[in-house]
C-alpha cells in the first residue's frame, strides 16, 4: 500500500517516472536561468496585478470623462463590478494573441510560449488561459515545472524575455 500511496503523496516529482529535474522547465528542454527559462510564480503574479490595474484605469477613464451611464450603469460602482473583468479579459486575449505577452508581462520581462511549436500562442489559446486565469485557482494548481493548469491545458508556459 505504501508504494501505491507514495507515488502521489511524495510531490510531484515522483510522477515523471524517472529522475528528478535540476530546475524548473529541464523537462521542457528549457534553459535554467535567463531569456527562454520558466518566468517565477512572483513575476506571473506581478503582470497579473499590473494588467488588472491597466483595466481598473481605462474603466475608470470612460467612467470620468463619459459618465457611468456610458457603459450602461447608474453608477461606477455598478459599471466597474462588471466592466474591470472584462476589460481585463479582453486585453490578456488580443495582447497574447498578438504580441505573446500582456501589458503587465512586458512590463517585468516574461512572455507566453508555446511549447509544442515555434509558432504563437494563437487567439482560442489566448481565450482558454485569459478564462482560466479569471477563476484564479488554475494558475496556482501548478507541475513540476511551474506550469499553471492553464499553461498544461493551453500547451503554453510563461518564460523569461530577458
Amino acid at each position: 500500500m505504501r508504494e501505491v500511496a507514495g507515488s502521489w503523496l511524495s510531490g510531484p516529482t515522483s510522477s515523471g517516472g524517472g529522475s528528478e529535474q535540476k530546475y524548473k522547465g529541464e523537462r521542457l528542454g528549457m534553459p535554467s536561468a535567463g531569456e527562454g527559462s520558466m518566468a517565477s510564480l512572483g513575476a506571473r503574479f506581478g503582470a497579473l496585478i499590473v494588467d488588472w490595474f491597466l483595466a481598473y484605469a481605462l474603466v475608470g477613464i470612460v467612467v470620468a470623462f463619459a459618465g457611468p451611464g456610458a457603459l450602461g450603469g447608474e453608477t461606477a460602482a455598478a459599471v466597474t463590478s462588471w466592466a474591470v473583468p472584462a476589460v481585463w479579459g479582453v486585453i490578456g486575449v488580443i495582447c497574447v494573441w498578438l504580441f505573446a505577452q500582456s501589458p503587465g508581462q512586458a512590463m517585468l520581462g516574461i512572455g507566453t510560449a508555446r511549447i509544442d511549436a515555434d509558432e504563437r500562442v494563437g487567439f482560442v489559446r489566448s481565450l482558454v488561459r485569459v478564462v482560466f486565469i479569471f477563476f484564479l485557482i488554475p494558475p496556482l494548481v501548478q507541475d513540476e515545472d511551474g506550469r499553471g493548469m492553464h499553461d498544461r491545458a493551453t500547451g503554453t508556459a510563461l518564460i523569461r524575455t530577458r
